[in-house]
């Protein structure tokens, strides 16, 4: 008895003690990297207490308004149009990890296997979208008026030899109209989340020097918090290096 009054002594003094930080995450691979880190933050004097989204809008419009610490589901170039768009002013913390875009059919085993006037849906998204044209362009299906252009639309493409037929959707959503195009542009958590494994099913897919590297965001007053510091020390240590390697089998690159 005694030591279980010991044991409920210190749970209730950890409590008292240690800061919340509430960070909205993807599924995957964001919530389950955040799910590893816990223990050690804990130790830390830092609860951390993860929100799934399954969007890309909310965790940055919760954050910005206050109702959570940080987000861990975007891109830099995704974090900087959605700033300009919203007039807001999240920042970066830290790079964690990279999720190469992938391209992937149902149908068909090679791009230059797709017919004339293929089915091709993209993300709808200003940066993703501009990203998964930027793959179709290096990989030689359309041309775009600039091909470094990472906010690159539809309405940029200069020459579509197959006369591919774009459709723009959430990103979420890609996986499950997969089975209905020819061709679906889709970002690597949503393709995990699907049970699709980007290294073997990707028709082709992001080199490692893709600059869309995830990170963790938060808010300009809240960068210099003790937890958000300590969260990032956290998600910047060998062991979730092996752990991203070991888990997505390099489908997902750590990028520290």
């Amino acid at each position: 008895m005694k030591k279980l009054l010991v044991a409920f002594a210190a749970v209730a003094a950890f409590s008292a003690h240690a800061e919340t930080l509430t960070v909205a995450a993807s599924p995957v691979p964001h919530a389950e990297i955040l799910e590893f880190v816990k223990p050690a933050l804990a130790k830390e004097g830092v609860d951390l207490q993860v929100k799934v989204f399954t969007d890309y809008v909310q965790p940055n419009v919760q954050v910005a308004e206050k109702r959570l610490d940080a987000n861990f589901f975007q891109h830099q170039p995704y974090l900087d149009e959605f700033n300009k768009a919203k007039g807001i002013h999240l920042v970066s913390v830290g790079a964690v990890h990279l999720e190469p875009l992938g391209a992937y059919s149902s149908k068909y085993k090679k791009l230059d296997e797709l017919p004339s006037g293929a089915n091709v849906v993209i993300p709808n998204d200003a940066t993703n979208g501009g990203r998964a044209l930027l793959l179709l362009a290096k990989n030689g299906l359309i041309t775009l008026k600039d091909p470094t252009n990472i906010l690159s639309t539809i309405k940029d493409i200069t020459a579509n030899p197959k006369d591919l037929k774009f459709r723009e959707l959430e990103a979420a959503t890609l996986p499950r109209v997969l089975t209905q195009v020819d061709l679906a542009l889709i970002n690597t958590n949503y393709a995990l989340e699907a049970k699709l494994d980007p290294s073997k099913d990707a028709l082709v897919i992001e080199g490692s020097d893709s600059p869309y590297v995830n990170i963790l965001v938060t808010r300009e007053d809240n960068k210099d918090s003790d937890a958000v510091k300590k969260l990032v020390a956290a998600l910047h240590t060998p062991e979730v290096k092996q752990f991203i390697e070991e888990k997505y089998k390099g489908a997902i690159k750590p990028a520290f």
